[in-house]
């Protein structure tokens, strides 16, 4: 195991890899070229997978399956073999903070108290859960018996986001796994060093080679090729709209394998006159601008009751001292650069069209060129935004967050659900009567009051709308979507 320091130096000397885990194939050598979001300095190679590599890793994984050298285990094997494997994870917690530091430009910080943790806490959740699935018994007469069985559902394709490497692994992996299905891991082309790290540790652990694989490369070669293969039968997606669309359309022209997507969010946070503001501001500031906004359930859209708009717009101005851009690498950093180039340039493109359309920099709306890439964006309040305008209404996937008034407690639910989006919500308010009213009319897959967060593992996580389709991460809800149920009947005599 490497320490943080240890990463970064192998890092600077451009000798970090990820690389296809394929077991008995040999890729063809290409390979991209990995730079670091930090200064845009190259890190290492990861391999640039096509149509080829995915093709063998699905014949992998299908022969692992039919073998049963994973999927017919007895679940409590399941569970040795995934408790192992979490241990493994939680001794390398510091390299792998660091690996998705320097990879995606995320603060060390964030990795290590935050990112890790809850990578530990899916392992551990799925690890032990593996073991405790139940079938049950149907009504019957006449001596007739009716079972109901869960069983894993085969081969299944999870194609993972930049934003949150490690964390999204485990989310989709592990519930995959545990379930006893084979699982191919397609990582960001962006963000692949984690992923790559995490499964020689499975492999370390004692998982089948091909009953957890993984390919790299681009989705426009690698994920495409998942999620039209015949031999695929699931696949689980996280990342924009857009591409989720893609994955239907893959699904539609191959074997209508199933789909699980969590894709886009636009959340909103309302605080009401009678919020506390000394309890909001913080966690304001944070829903907006945690990992620089690059979170699908960033609480991009402020709205707030227009009596108390000049005050808390005041503190967040003041609150925002805490969150200033600069070296990820450094444990007091909170903002780090945002993931590439094309990024950059699209959040900066949202914030010139803001003020074109009427809006009013409120605070922050700086870009940090003297840092590192020169990929670094002031955390931005954005204030006046009507619900017409592209700040309020598109997902920007950065550190913007738009200020919308409102008057009464239906405007402010009629504003926050005016979205095609509805991953997540949060609200402040002191009334508890208005806190069950608000949390029910809110139509997004989670709501949190006077505080932002996205539940625990145990609380399923995905969205309504264009937010999401098909089932849910976290949650034991996350473990049955990777099974089908099976009826058997035995007929009395």
């Amino acid at each position: 195991m490497k320490t943080a320091a240890e990463v970064f130096q192998a890092a600077a000397s451009g000798s970090l890899r990820a690389g296809h885990l394929i077991p008995n194939h040999a890729d063809g050598g290409a390979r991209m070229e990995n730079r670091t979001p930090i200064d845009n300095s190259l890190i290492g190679y990861v391999a640039d997978g096509d149509e080829a590599d995915a093709e063998a890793a699905v014949s992998a994984a299908r022969a692992s399956f039919e073998s049963g050298e994973w999927s017919q285990l007895p679940p409590s094997e399941h569970r040795r073999v995934l408790l192992a494997w979490t241990r493994l994870v939680e001794e390398h917690a510091e390299e792998l903070a660091a690996l998705d530091c320097i990879d995606a430009g995320k603060p060390i910080g964030e990795c290590r108290h935050t990112d890790l943790p809850a990578t530990l806490e899916a392992f551990y959740f799925y690890a032990e859960y593996a073991d405790k699935s139940f079938g049950k018994t149907a009504p019957a007469g006449g001596g007739d018996l009716g079972l109901v069985v869960y069983e894993p559902v085969g081969v299944v394709a999870v194609v993972l986001p930049w934003n949150f490497p490690a964390q999204m692994f485990a989310w989709k992996v592990l519930p995959a796994l545990a379930a006893g299905n084979s699982v191919i891991v397609k990582p960001s082309e962006l963000t692949s060093l984690s992923a790559y790290r995490m499964v020689r540790l499975a492999h370390e652990a004692g998982v089948p080679e091909g009953a957890l694989t993984l390919v790299c490369g681009t989705g426009e070669k690698v994920g495409r090729a998942l999620g039209l293969h015949h031999d695929v039968d699931m696949a689980a997606f996280t990342g924009s709209t857009e591409v989720g669309r893609y994955f239907l359309e893959y699904s539609a022209q191959s074997n209508l394998k199933e789909i699980v997507l969590e894709c886009g969010g636009k959340s909103p946070q309302i605080v009401f006159a009678d919020a506390d503001l000394d309890q909001a501001v913080p966690s304001v500031l944070a829903a907006a601008f945690w990992n620089m906004g690059e979170n699908c359930s960033c609480g991009s859209r402020l709205i707030v009751d227009e009596r108390i708009k000049d005050e808390l717009l005041a503190r967040l101005s003041d609150g925002l001292k805490d969150w200033k851009p600069g070296d990820p690498r450094d444990e007091s950093v909170r903002i780090g650069p945002l993931v590439e180039q094309a990024h950059f340039d699209k959040v900066v493109r949202y914030l010139e069209t803001a003020v074109r359309e009427g809006g009013r920099i409120a605070a922050g709306g700086g870009v940090r060129s003297d840092l590192g890439s020169g990929w670094y964006v002031e955390p931005t309040v954005v204030d006046g935004v009507r619900a017409d305008m592209t700040v309020f209404r598109e997902e920007i996937f950065g550190p913007v967050l738009a200020v919308t008034t409102f008057g009464s407690e239906e405007e402010a639910v009629a504003l926050a659900n005016d979205s095609d989006y509805g991953l997540a919500a949060s609200f402040y308010t002191s009334d508890l009567h208005r806190a069950h009213r608000v949390a029910r009319k809110i139509r997004a897959g989670t709501v949190s009051v006077n505080g932002f967060s996205e539940g625990s593992i145990a609380t399923p996580f995905g969205g309504y709308k264009q937010s999401g389709f098909g089932g849910r991460d976290k949650g034991v809800e996350a473990f049955y979507q990777y099974t089908q149920a099976k009826t058997i009947w035995f007929v009395g005599r």
